[in-house]
C-alpha cells in the first residue's frame, strides 16, 4: 500500500435502515393495490399510481442499489440519462394514442344466441 493511497470507506447501511426501507416499500405496494380496486377516474388513478411507483423506484435505487452513498459524479451521469429516457417516452406517447384510435370498432351488435328447443 503506497503512501498516496487513500482509505475509502463505503457506508453499506444497517439492517435497521434496510428493514425500514423494505417496510415503506411494502406499505406503498399495499396502497397501490388498494387504489387499483377503488372506483375513480382513470387519469387520477394512473397519476397516483405513477407517483407512488416513482417513489418506490427512488427508494430502491437510493438504498438497495446504494446510489445514495455513491459519489456525486456517478449520480450526475445517471440523472441525465434518466431524463433522456423519459423524454423519449414522451416522443412515443402520441403514436400510442393515435394507434388506439385506429382499432376496428364493431358497428353491428352480435347476433343473439338462438333459444334451444326441446
Amino acid at each position: 500500500m503506497s503512501a498516496h493511497a487513500e482509505k475509502h470507506e463505503h457506508f453499506a447501511g444497517s439492517n435497521k435502515l434496510f428493514t425500514s426501507i423494505w417496510i415503506w416499500l411494502v406499505l406503498l405496494t399495499v396502497i397501490e393495490i388498494v387504489l387499483a380496486y377503488r372506483p375513480m377516474a382513470m387519469h387520477f388513478m394512473l397519476t397516483i399510481l405513477l407517483g407512488l411507483s416513482i417513489v418506490k423506484a427512488a427508494l430502491i435505487v437510493a438504498y438497495f442499489m446504494h446510489l445514495k452513498f455513491e459519489r456525486l459524479s456517478l449520480i450526475l451521469t445517471i440523472v441525465p440519462m434518466l431524463v433522456i429516457c423519459i423524454c423519449l417516452l414522451f416522443v412515443f406517447f402520441p403514436d400510442s394514442f393515435r394507434s388506439h384510435g385506429l382499432r376496428y370498432k364493431f358497428k353491428e351488435t352480435p347476433p343473439a344466441p338462438a333459444a334451444e328447443s326441446h
